[in-house]
């Protein structure tokens, strides 16, 4: 019940030769003004179609905006804490 039905027998490959990279393709090619603008023109398109929308930008400000007023808050709650707690610590000592 051992035995296989497809022949085990490996087959060897002919040797590859081992390509050289060719010199001229290697040699960097320097950038002109108008390669460099017309980079720059297609980078500053890609960021802008990638802008969000009008009314995410506007919920990104008003939740920025509840965002700001909660760490005020909890800033002022901590400053009166803070003081309270200066007090008490001064009103011990005399």
């Amino acid at each position: 019940m051992n035995t296989t039905l497809t022949p085990t027998v490996r087959h060897t490959q002919p040797p590859h030769e081992v390509e050289t990279p060719d010199t001229h393709a290697l040699v960097a090619r320097r950038l002109g003004f108008v390669d460099r603008a017309a980079l720059h023109l297609g980078m500053a398109l890609i960021r802008w179609g990638r802008r969000p929308g009008r009314e995410l930008a506007r919920h990104e400000r008003v939740a920025t905006s509840f965002e700001r007023s909660l760490l005020h808050r909890d800033r002022e709650a901590a400053r009166i804490e803070l003081e309270r707690e200066h007090a008490r610590i001064v009103a011990r000592l005399f």
